[in-house]
């Protein structure tokens, strides 16, 4: 049984989603203690429950302290069970966070896996439904995941009600993903979406990105795509491609963040990426981090900095794989380097 402190570093949710799916991954029981000790309201949250619930029915676990504002879980693992699973959140909890942690949960399926949820698509704090389809699923089609990904509609808070639907394919090899020692991009894609606000709004967002990006002599293709949502909210997600490199950055909009501040924010944040000439963007690094270390091999790579998000998913990934990640700062970027890849 491995026992872990939900109130480490953060201390948010990403321990919780994490740990689960590294246990039906391993097989390997978990309890997890002082479950969000440090958050406002601690314990379970729905949209953690719905993500427990999802990794339970999908591997038939036994299970204790499940149910919301629960503060410690025991969560057993049995063998996967593919099947056609939907769950609905309550809530504007984050599809994209329940739908990172079951793709790694059900890596090892012998059957297709479909998961349809209702909640929230693009909420704070967790990433934008377009980082997740534009840039989170093709990093892992690279490595040999075959999954995809529909948006039916977008959920925001604080009423969500967002639906998508998740289909994964068993996967045959997985392998590294190659990425290019040079990056100099020559085009930018994005998405602005928005609902229930004036069209100004994302006009402004529009204008205030592309003018950003031209001012780096990049072109750009940005759409607005109009959505219909039981609450109204706005953002913008960016991307750009070069080689094997893939990179992303998304804003949401907020009351009282000015639309231009949205759109010029998500294009300064994607040139840091960019100028560190990134193998991945800060967020994509700690949540393809394990499969990193699922290809056993050696892998080295660039990133802007370190999150706390990426230090957090480092100490709970030492609890299930024997490894090493070597990180030396330079002018440009932090470069690491990830050894001894096994299972413990």
């Amino acid at each position: 049984m491995i026992t872990l402190d939900g109130s480490y570093g953060e201390g948010g949710g990403q321990i919780i989603r994490y740990a689960v799916a590294l246990s039906v991954l391993t097989q390997k029981p978990i309890t997890i203690n002082n479950i969000r000790a440090k958050r406002p309201i601690p314990g379970l949250r729905p949209q953690h429950f719905t993500a427990i619930s999802c990794m339970a029915e999908l591997c038939d676990a036994e299970v204790k302290g499940l149910s919301v504002d629960s503060k410690k879980l025991i969560f057993i693992p049995n063998e996967i069970k593919p099947k056609k699973f939907k769950f609905d959140i309550g809530t504007a909890g984050s599809i994209p966070l329940i739908y990172q942690a079951f793709i790694l949960s059900s890596l090892h399926t012998s059957q297709p896996i479909v998961l349809e949820l209702i909640g929230g698509t693009d909420v704070k704090w967790a990433p934008s439904w377009d980082y997740f389809a534009q840039v989170y699923i093709p990093l892992l089609q690279k490595m040999g995941i075959t999954c995809q990904a529909y948006l039916e509609r977008r959920g925001y808070y604080p009423k969500g009600g967002g639906k998508a639907v998740l289909t994964l394919q068993p996967t045959q090899t997985l392998h590294l993903p190659k990425h290019s020692d040079d990056l100099q991009p020559t085009h930018i894609d994005g998405i602005i979406h928005t609902s229930g606000l004036s069209d100004h709004i994302s006009k402004r967002i529009h204008h205030a990105a592309t003018k950003t990006i031209i001012q780096h002599n990049i072109t750009a293709s940005l759409k607005i795509e109009k959505a219909s949502s039981a609450s109204p909210g706005t953002g913008i997600t960016l991307w750009t491609s070069t080689n094997e490199n893939l990179l992303g950055r998304a804003v949401l909009g907020e009351k009282g963040f000015p639309a231009e501040q949205v759109g010029t924010k998500a294009a300064q944040q994607l040139f840091q990426e960019m100028q560190a000439t990134a193998t991945f963007d800060v967020y994509a690094f700690d949540q393809l981090l394990p499969y990193l270390l699922l290809c056993k091999e050696n892998y080295e790579g660039r990133l802007l900095h370190l999150s706390n998000h990426a230090k957090t998913t480092m100490w709970l990934l030492h609890h299930f794989f024997d490894f090493d990640i070597q990180l030396t700062e330079t002018e440009k970027n932090l470069q690491f380097s990830i050894q001894k890849n096994t299972f413990k």
